[in-house]
C-alpha cells in the first residue's frame, strides 16, 4: 500500500500496567462500547473491547485491547474502508471542538518477511523517522515535507517503545509494535481546535498504550 512498503523495508535495520493482553477475537460487527466513567480530570479511557470485530485474515492473533484517554465530548464514529488507510483503520474518534483521532492497526508482514506469529518490536521494524515517513500518506493524503516533523521522542514503557512525533500543521501520533501487528494513534485538529485543545491532545497523544505480552 502506498510507498510505506518500499521505504520501512529498505529503511528497517532487524534487531534481535494496562491490560492482559488476550483479547477474545469476536464477530460483533460495528462499534462496540469501550470508554470508562470520566475520571477527576474529565477524561474517559477507552479500551478495544472484547468481541469486537476486526482483524486481519485467518491466522492472526487476536488484537491487543490497547488503551488511551480522551475528555469528555469525544465520541466514536463508523470507520469506512474507503477512507485513507482503508482496513488497516481499526478506530476513529472526534471531538468538534478540538479535532479526530484514528487508530490504525497494521500487520507487520506488510513490512517484514517475519510470519504470522512473529513477535516484533517497533526498532525491529524501522526508526521514527522512517516510520512516520511511511505512513504519512494513509494518515494526511500526502508525503512528509523536509521539514514537516517538529518533534520526535522515544519512550520506554511497560516493556514495550513508543515513537511520538509531533507534525505539522497540528498532529500528534504515537506508534508502537507488538506480536505481529504496528499499532498508531494519530490526532489531527485545525489551527482553531488547536489552540483550544492543544493541551488535551497531547494528553491523548501521551496515554496510548498497547498492554505487552507476557515474555
Amino acid at each position: 500500500m502506498l510507498s510505506t512498503l518500499t521505504l520501512l523495508t529498505a529503511t528497517s535495520a532487524p534487531i534481535s500496567a494496562p491490560l492482559p493482553a488476550a483479547a477474545v477475537q469476536g464477530l460483533t460487527a460495528g462499534r462496540i462500547p469501550g470508554l470508562s466513567a470520566p475520571d477527576k480530570d474529565g477524561f474517559m479511557r477507552y479500551t478495544r473491547p472484547e468481541g469486537k470485530s476486526g482483524g486481519h485474515g485467518v491466522g492472526w492473533s487476536e488484537i491487543p485491547r490497547y488503551t488511551f484517554k480522551v475528555p469528555q465530548g469525544w465520541d466514536e464514529k463508523p470507520v469506512s474502508i474507503a477512507d485513507l488507510g482503508g482496513t488497516e483503520i481499526d478506530l476513529r474518534f472526534e471531538n468538534p471542538d478540538q479535532g479526530s483521532l484514528l487508530v490504525v492497526v497494521a500487520p507487520v508482514l506488510r513490512f517484514m518477511d517475519v510470519g504470522y506469529n512473529a513477535d516484533v518490536n517497533i526498532e525491529d521494524i524501522a526508526k521514527p523517522d522512517a516510520i512516520i515517513a511511511g505512513f504519512a500518506p494513509e494518515l494526511y493524503g500526502k508525503p512528509l515535507d523536509a521539514d514537516d516533523v517538529i518533534e520526535t521522542e522515544v519512550v520506554q514503557d511497560g516493556g514495550l517503545t513508543y515513537y511520538q512525533w509531533c507534525v505539522k500543521p497540528h498532529h500528534l501520533v504515537s506508534a508502537t509494535a507488538e506480536g505481529n501487528r504496528l499499532f498508531i494513534l494519530s490526532t489531527t485538529s485545525s489551527s482553531r481546535q488547536w489552540r483550544k485543545g492543544a493541551e488535551d491532545l497531547r494528553k491523548i497523544q501521551q496515554s496510548f498504550r498497547v498492554p505487552p505480552k507476557a515474555r
